[in-house]
């Protein structure tokens, strides 16, 4: 499998995934700017929308989109409970909160990067985003990790996500429950290995 990332941005949460689940793989950087990879060669070939994270298996079969690329992998391997089964409500449960953090968290962030967007549009997006968090934070009371006691991908998801509020203004840091799941995922040997292989670390 080759997996095609920048490093930082939402590839990270696959390439972590990765890791954990412990499969084969190839990373691929592609240069966001130039929407280039192996020294110029054209992203669009690969990936017509020009973003990451795209998954190519070995069959030559290429899958988008984070939350699909990570499914993919921790169905690969269940032993590793990176997803519960498909058919029971946990799975499900953590289909709802991979879609809260696509839809509510991450697509708030994505104007904040933007030099074009007026500020009065950013602290919109920032007012939303915290919401958002506020309200997370709350769900999380009393839980190891977003769905509960095991570790999923939703919390690499997460930890990928919350850690760009530190670029862009978005004070996460009163969010306890939150910090705490934080604290917990950063720690894992996959995260600081995708974090080192990025140099992120």
């Amino acid at each position: 499998m080759k997996l095609y990332y920048s490093p930082g941005v939402c590839s990270l949460a696959s390439h972590i995934v990765l890791r954990e689940a412990g499969l084969p793989f190839t990373p691929v950087r592609v240069d966001l700017q130039t929407h280039t990879f192996d020294e110029g060669a054209d992203y669009y070939t690969i990936n017509t929308r020009g973003y990451v994270p795209l998954l190519e298996l070995d069959d030559g079969q290429r899958l988008t989109e984070g939350p699909a690329i990570m499914q993919y992998l921790a169905d690969r391997v269940p032993e590793t409970k990176l997803a519960p089964a498909w058919g029971t409500m946990e799975r499900y449960r953590l289909v709802e909160w991979l879609a809260f953090i696509s839809s509510e968290l991450h697509k708030n962030f994505g104007p904040l990067f933007s030099p074009a967007i007026p500020e009065q549009v950013k602290e919109l997006h920032r007012k939303r985003a915290l919401d958002r968090f506020g309200w997370m934070d709350q769900q999380l009371s009393g839980k190891a990790y977003v769905i509960g006691d095991t570790y999923t991908v939703a919390d690499a998801y997460l930890l990928v996500v919350s850690n760009w509020g530190k670029y862009v203004d978005v004070d996460l840091s009163g969010f306890s429950n939150l910090q705490a799941i934080l604290g917990r995922v950063a720690g894992r040997p996959s995260v600081q290995e995708a974090l080192k292989a990025e140099g992120l670390a």
